[in-house]
């Protein structure tokens, strides 16, 4: 199983922020659409950073509330390592483990496509566990 599939199956949606967006604007989008991370896009749809709830948190105790009126190019983090649609569940997995983050923008030919959380790559995991179980349970059962 890939991301794609996990796309397929969420949805393409990304929720996208312009660099010079207001941290308060930002808390605002991850609060109403319940979500933990936005991606920082220029004007011509390339990827610049990402900025997650666990940026803020880091801002606040480091800025107090200063970290509100902040901009989104000022607190993302730049180094946002991508998946294209055919890494499979276990690298994904194994990508956010190794860099202890938790939202994977999807790439394909370049283009920003979708966005996977942690949460979305475990529960692919444990789907694809289940239907392995079963699988094996077919086979020794002599009904697969």
């Amino acid at each position: 199983m890939t991301v794609a599939a996990i796309l397929k199956h969420k949805g393409y949606q990304v929720a996208t922020v312009d660099p010079a967006a207001r941290v308060r604007h930002i808390a605002a989008i991850l609060t109403e659409r319940k979500i933990g991370a936005v991606l920082v896009m220029d004007a011509t749809e390339q990827l610049l950073g990402i900025v997650s709830e666990r940026d803020i948190v880091r801002a606040l105790f480091a800025n107090d509330t200063a970290t509100l009126d902040m901009t989104a190019g000022q607190l993302m983090t730049r180094a946002v390592q991508v998946a294209r649609t055919d890494t499979t569940i276990a690298e994904a997995m194994h990508m956010m483990t190794a860099g202890r983050f938790r939202h994977l923008p999807v790439v394909d030919r370049g283009v920003v496509i979708g966005i996977v959380s942690i949460g979305d790559v475990v529960k692919a995991r444990i789907m694809q566990q289940e239907n392995e179980v079963d699988s094996l349970r077919a086979y020794v059962s002599g009904s697969g």
